[in-house]
């Protein structure tokens, strides 16, 4: 099963220019190359904060762009992971491991199971999908 674990944005992770210290970055290298020699991280990523983004807003038949930062800090993402676990319980398991800013009370992960091809029936559109993975393993091999 693969899992994608949103890392949630704090007030320090919202600071323009704000990067962890050092010790964190080392943390969380180590931390992933323990997730790695495991086979459980496929892929992941911090992120800039939302000051650098845009959110593309649908409403009906309007769309609108907001230009970033987002007031809501509880409700952005940091970073993520995805990741092949056994359950959602090996990955609770591996997210409680996570290092952690010490003095960044607010900080937590969301752990998501994504949906797979198979848990679709077929005509229902799951052939696009279908087509796009192999589009993409293509261009992952290709490089």
């Amino acid at each position: 099963m693969r899992f994608m674990v949103i890392v949630k944005a704090t007030p320090e992770s919202e600071a323009a220019g704000a990067m962890p210290s050092n010790e964190m970055l080392l943390a969380m290298g180590k931390y992933n190359e323990e997730l790695v020699k495991a086979g459980v991280m496929l892929d992941g990523a911090g992120l800039h904060p939302s000051s650098a983004g845009a959110r593309v807003e649908f409403d009906g038949g309007n769309i609108s762009v907001i230009d970033g930062p987002f007031t809501e800090t509880k409700e952005l993402v940091a970073g993520f992971w995805m990741w092949e676990c056994k359950s959602l319980e090996e990955a609770i398991e591996w997210a409680k491991r996570c290092p952690a800013e010490p003095n960044d009370p607010s900080s937590h992960l969301e752990i998501r199971r994504v949906f797979e091809n198979e848990e679709f029936e077929q005509g229902t559109g799951i052939d696009q999908h279908e087509k796009v993975a192999e589009m993409l393993a293509e261009r992952k091999a290709s490089h």
